[in-house]
């Protein structure tokens, strides 16, 4: 008897846990068992989450990684941590404390003193930030996250995926100078951490490459296995746009070259 591994996805900023479809579906037909759980509270729909009154919830670093820390200990087997953006960050802080046996952080929001070079606001005429969710715009949207593809392309991921972030969230990751919050912090020295995949795209605005390759450097005093993968004329939108599949096929060899597979014995 064989038991399917399982993969814990976890969506970043601005983007909905639907963000993860065709990965989800895409490691399942690999023999996966695939979980794309969503933040704490986060609405069901795109729809909601958008036009909900209490959305987004008004959550922290500490809440997202705790609720994701809580879903990975739920499992028999321990599962791949797979994290886009503050997605990323969850991922590393998760395996750097032991939780799970693999990790990927892709376009992640940087770790420990690395600083944070892009931080999108709401403001009001003054400049300064109104209320407790953070949107962007088509337009801004476009500029950030969908600039490595066309503007039709950004815009129809825009109106799929986007929602808006919290801004204690933000806050939490330094934004508007605002101290870093200790869930920032990774055990980049642990040496018994399951191993680790750095993803970056080198065109990404939001996150840019440069960011995941100083956090890489971070990782060089750990004997655990540590690799950086960067995608050529890629941005932040790599995991949901039409160039998906490279990004995820790729995931899919590394862990596979890592010996971590679809199936184990069953106990």
């Amino acid at each position: 008897m064989f038991i399917h591994t399982p993969v814990v996805f976890i969506n970043g900023a601005w983007l909905h846990a639907l963000s993860w479809e065709s990965w989800a579906e895409r490691f399942a037909n690999h023999g996966y068992l695939t979980y794309a759980p969503g933040w704490p509270g986060e609405a069901a729909t795109v729809r909601e989450a958008r036009e909900g009154p209490d959305m987004p919830p008004d959550i922290g670093l500490d809440d997202l990684s705790g609720h994701y820390a809580e879903i990975v200990r739920r499992f028999d087997v321990p599962p791949v941590i797979v994290g886009h953006s503050v997605g990323g960050l969850v991922a590393q802080h998760l395996l750097g404390t032991g939780l799970g046996q693999a990790a990927v952080a892709i376009a992640s929001a940087p770790v420990n003193d690395v600083a944070l070079r892009t931080c999108p606001e709401s403001a009001d005429a003054a400049g300064e930030p109104t209320g407790a969710a953070v949107a962007l715009s088509r337009e801004r949207f476009r500029g950030l996250v969908g600039n490595a593809v066309s503007g039709p392309e950004s815009d129809q991921l825009y109106e799929r995926y986007a929602v808006p972030a919290p801004r204690r969230l933000l806050n939490d990751l330094g934004c508007r100078g605002a101290p870093r919050h200790p869930s920032t912090l990774v055990d980049t020295g642990n040496t018994a951490r399951g191993p680790l995949l750095l993803v970056s795209g080198q065109e990404d605005l939001l996150v840019p490459d440069q960011v995941t390759r100083t956090v890489y450097k971070q990782y060089g005093d750990s004997t655990a296995m540590t690799d950086l993968k960067q995608f050529a004329d890629r941005g932040h939108s790599l995991v949901i746009d039409s160039g998906w599949r490279f990004v995820a096929d790729y995931v899919l060899g590394w862990l596979g070259e890592r010996g971590v597979r679809p199936t184990v014995p069953g106990r």
